[in-house]
């Protein structure tokens, strides 16, 4: 999925709860999906920190979608017990269909969608510093459109 394209309209589960998202769904917000995994240690140090992005960004129009690829669904659960709540939207991809559309080149990475469904920037990897960056592509494009 390269800056630019169109995002394809994939639905998974949600992780937490029952029902589906689906990216459509999402149209009208900036949305940043962030494939992770439970086995990923950049993505155990960057999940918590898009958590507390998405407290900070929600009310500007922004939606952080977390989409785990772990397989056993009990795997990323027992990650998510680090944290009591989590503000960010969680998602199961299990079979990788969804990882199969954008094919991330690494783990984790994630794409900021504006509000029509365009890919605008793709984060591959993470380290700490790159919270901020990612925060200021969210809120810029937000605040642009």
């Amino acid at each position: 999925m390269a800056v630019g394209q169109q995002a394809p309209d994939v639905e998974f589960n949600a992780l937490k709860g029952s029902g589906t998202i689906k990216l459509s769904e999402l149209r009208g917000k900036v949305v940043l999906l962030d494939f992770w995994a439970s086995w990923c240690a950049p993505c155990q140090e960057e999940l918590p920190l898009l958590d507390d992005m998405s407290t900070r960004v929600k009310s500007k129009g922004i939606e952080i979608v977390g989409l785990s690829i772990d397989e056993n669904k009990a795997d990323a659960e027992h990650f998510l017990t680090r944290k009591s709540s989590w503000a960010l939207t969680l998602g199961h991809d299990p079979e990788q269909k969804v990882a199969d559309e954008f094919k991330p080149p690494k783990m984790p990475t994630s794409y900021v969608i504006d509000r029509k469904g365009i890919v605008r920037q793709v984060n591959a990897g993470f380290e700490r510093a790159d919270a901020k960056k990612i925060e200021a592509q969210l809120v810029d494009l937000a605040s642009g459109e």
